[in-house]
């Protein structure tokens, strides 16, 4: 097994192997998902699964699969989100800090949203994409964390009362240039959607969208955060700073991860 791993160019064969083995009940599923593999179908879909925070998220052909870099992304939304900061509403027994409310779009597997559920131990939590596919994967993966799933483009899939109310608007927004999807390697170019990846001429269509729109759904004090590239990060900062939001880059070099973030004032 670890040897056809290896030849179709694995290159942590022995890890993939056992994860592999973990996955299969039979010797013939063995055979099965290691041909799979070697055939070139992503690790995470021939298992099922990606670890997404510490999280186990269900993945399944034809969606996007969560990338170790966002997980910078949800962690700088949790660093933004200050419990103490947060309303108070009354209940018998006193007041309480209230739930926040958290907004996953394009969220694919639903990844984001329920990692930041998860890190805040409490939230209204809504997720949304235009995928169909995408949608009934995330509700597996937000069912235990009491999340909602939407289906529909950008703002207009989420229910009117979150006007005004949302807390942390997280959007993994697809932003590889349409050019470029060629120039991806196989596992993402072949069996991830494209509408998952392709952010247009530049790569910017889709956030320069959610950068407006943004404004509307956020709660005073609320941000927006959105994952880029490098060389698009000066053009994603001035479509938020566009939309009147607060506006800062946070970058994780050892991830190669960047991430726009805007406060609603």
């Amino acid at each position: 097994m670890v040897t056809a791993l290896r030849s179709a160019g694995c290159v942590f064969a022995e890890d993939e192997a056992e994860l592999i083995i973990a996955a299969a009940p039979t010797p013939r599923d063995i055979a099965a998902l290691v041909e799979r593999r070697a055939a070139g179908l992503p690790l995470e879909l021939v298992v099922g699964w990606a670890e997404f925070r510490g999280l186990r998220i269900t993945v399944e052909p034809g969606v996007f699969v969560p990338r170790r870099r966002t997980e910078f992304l949800v962690e700088q939304a949790l660093a933004a989100t200050r419990p103490q900061s947060q309303p108070r509403a009354e209940t018998r027994t006193g007041p309480r800090a209230r739930e926040a409310v958290v907004v996953d779009l394009c969220c694919g597997s639903g990844a984001v949203g329920a990692a930041l559920a998860a890190g805040l131990g409490r939230a209204e939590l809504h997720a949304a994409d235009i995928d169909p596919a995408a949608v009934r994967c995330a509700r597996r993966n937000v069912a235990a964390l009491g999340g909602q799933v939407h289906t529909g483009d950008l703002f207009d899939a989420l229910p009117g009362g979150l006007r005004g109310r949302v807390d942390i608007l997280a959007a993994n927004v697809p932003y590889v240039p349409s050019d470029e999807i060629g120039l991806l390697p196989p596992e993402a170019r072949d069996h991830e959607p494209r509408v998952a990846l392709d952010g247009g001429a530049d790569g910017l269509d889709v956030l320069r969208r959610v950068a407006a729109g943004a404004p509307g759904w956020l709660a005073p004090g609320g941000c927006l955060l959105v994952e880029t590239s490098s060389g698009q990060a000066p053009a994603a900062v001035a479509a938020f700073t566009d939309a009147g939001l607060r506006t800062r880059l946070a970058v994780c070099e050892e991830r190669h991860a960047h991430v726009v973030i805007g406060v609603r004032t």
